[in-house]
């Protein structure tokens, strides 16, 4: 027994021995400005309402917490088909760019995105994009490997013939991106399973439903694969080297990250309750 104690000890003054703090020095690059706009139509509602607000930022070094935001931009909205102009302000001082009334993007009409900031100007173009109503959503009572999980059984139908991409915001900062190659216009229902850490119950959430071009489908689902979910969202944590639709028109090589995107919403509110 005497030797196995002495043993022990000489492993243990190894191991502290050989401890060392290791520096990893991230090389700092150079701030990009993020141009976050992705636009919803509620058009299940009546009257039919619009989320159109701009959220600018720039991104920032890994270990940087803060993500700065932008406040000194210029920002408006071009109806391409009579060029009528619609100004967004950052009145809050928080990045977030809104017009002073109500803009519903109108169906059959491309717009452009103009940002004006530090002389140089940003530019994309977007159409608003077709949806379908959520048929359903109810909590189910399944789990996955846990036990823990809450379900939620989502429901709607497929609109038939034309390809079909849809992009899912279960709040807290969770996305879910699809497209109907296995079902076009059909009824299609199925199960999205919150961990146990996303949310306490008793609570009341609202899933969002948009419409979503291929484009914007393909761009998505490279963002969240990188970017991961959670931590406000796919947008705080741009890749640098994922480009979206907003050009730099002034400097190509100083081009932005984001995306510019008109989407038709539906929302669904539910109140998930504690399982038996």
């Amino acid at each position: 027994m005497k030797k196995i104690y002495i043993l022990s000890v000489l492993m243990v003054l190894l191991f502290a021995n050989c401890e060392k703090v290791v520096d990893i020095n991230v090389p700092s690059i150079e701030p990009k400005l993020i141009i976050d706009a992705s636009f919803d139509v509620l058009f299940d509602e009546s009257p039919v309402t619009a989320s159109t607000i701009v959220r600018l930022s720039l991104s920032a070094d890994y270990f940087d917490e803060e993500i700065p935001k932008v406040t000194n931009a210029i920002v408006f909205v071009t109806n391409l088909s009579n060029n009528t102009v619609i100004n967004f302000y950052d009145n809050n001082l928080d990045g977030n760019y809104k017009p002073l009334f109500s803009f519903i993007p109108e169906d059959d009409v491309q717009y452009e995105l103009t940002v004006i900031y530090n002389n140089e100007t940003y530019k994309g173009k977007a159409t608003k994009v077709k949806s379908t109503p959520l048929t359903n959503v109810v909590q189910g009572d399944e789990t996955l490997f846990s036990g823990e999980e809450t379900e939620l059984k989502v429901t709607f139908k497929d609109e038939p013939i034309v390809e079909n991409y849809y992009l899912f915001n279960f709040d807290r900062s969770l996305f879910l991106s699809i497209d109907d190659r296995f079902f076009n216009g059909s009824d299609y229902n199925f199960s999205f399973f919150y961990q146990e850490d996303d949310i306490e119950l008793p609570t009341t959430t609202t899933i969002k439903m948009s419409g979503i071009t291929k484009d914007y489908y393909t761009y998505f689902e490279v963002l969240s694969s990188q970017s991961g979910q959670g931590g406000g969202g796919p947008f705080q944590s741009i890749p640098s080297s994922l480009l979206g639709n907003m050009i730099n028109t002034t400097n190509e090589t100083n081009f932005p990250l984001g995306y510019f995107h008109i989407s038709e919403t539906d929302t669904y509110t539910i109140d998930l309750v504690e399982k038996n």
